[in-house]
């Protein structure tokens, strides 16, 4: 009888579990749904930046020659934006070609090894008939090892002025500024004449996509994650309503301002968007 009876309260025990185990299941649920409904209902308040914003330079010093953009101009990511003087590096450049080219002294090696090498072998078979001394078929022999070592050299000087080439080709190319992104010049710091060694020549933002941050309270933490989307509303007198996909949420909250970053990802194909403004950030159902 004892028995059955701590069966049973087992049973209840086990069951009792079971339904508080559902119970704080289905709070959370509830819990994470008023959390998302609650930052649908809420528009927060954003800040639309560039992608990528960077001053340009060189890591070559020397004195700007030209500058083919300025203020607002948009580039293409390779577009070469400005250049440094390279009239010494451009005739190193053209010496080490020429250099490169220089098949003459090969040929006049080839020629003398096969010569050399005719020679050894008619000085062999009158070595072998027992009609020409040790010492002339050792000259001939050794006439030809030369010859080898010779065109060697001459390959290997070939193959040093090609890479000391390739060398004065990518020297040539440092003093040309490349855009790395697609994208608009926001500011231009130096002219032609002037000398570049730490200096930016221009800055340069990539504005397509944009970047949208966010920043909301610790109380909506959970219910905002990556792959989210979001309504964004430009402030006046830009307007209109646009989509974007939330890439970053902050794994850590500022405590003094008891708030979180996000981040979202704004298509901005045709640069219609402009930067810099503030905006509204409705985020939608997952």
């Amino acid at each position: 009888m004892k028995t059955r009876i701590q069966h049973t309260e087992g049973r209840k025990q086990q069951g009792g579990s079971a339904i508080l185990f559902i119970i704080a299941l289905t709070s959370t649920f509830l819990w994470l749904g008023a959390m998302d409904v609650k930052a649908q209902s809420i528009e927060f308040d954003g800040l639309i930046e560039p992608k990528l914003s960077a001053n340009m330079g060189s890591n070559t010093p020397g004195i700007l020659e030209s500058v083919s953009v300025d203020r607002g101009d948009m580039v293409k990511e390779g577009q070469v934006v400005a250049t440094l003087q390279a009239g010494v590096e451009k005739s190193t450049m053209e010496l080490a070609k020429a250099r490169a080219e220089l098949d003459a002294t090969i040929k006049a090696k080839k020629a003398e090894m096969e010569f050399a090498d005719r020679s050894k072998q008619r000085k062999k078979e009158l070595y072998e008939k027992k009609t020409l001394s040790f010492q002339e078929w050792d000259e001939a022999e050794t006439r030809r090892m030369l010859a080898e070592l010779a065109l060697n050299e001459a390959l290997e000087a070939k193959r040093l002025a090609e890479l000391e080439y390739k060398r004065s080709v990518e020297v040539v190319k440092r003093m040309s500024i490349r855009s790395p992104v697609n994208g608009v010049v926001v500011d231009r710091y130096l002219h032609p004449g002037e000398y570049i060694e730490d200096k930016p020549v221009m800055k340069l933002a990539q504005i397509d996509p944009l970047h949208v941050e966010v920043i909301m309270p610790v109380s909506m933490l959970g219910s905002v994650r990556s792959g989210m989307f979001a309504e964004v509303k430009p402030e006046a007198p830009v307007g209109g309503l646009y989509k974007a996909k939330v890439t970053i949420v902050d794994k850590v909250v500022d405590a003094a301002s008891g708030t979180f970053g996000v981040r979202l990802e704004l298509p901005n194909p045709d640069y219609k968007l402009p930067p810099g403004l503030k905006c509204k950030v409705r985020f939608l159902n997952p």
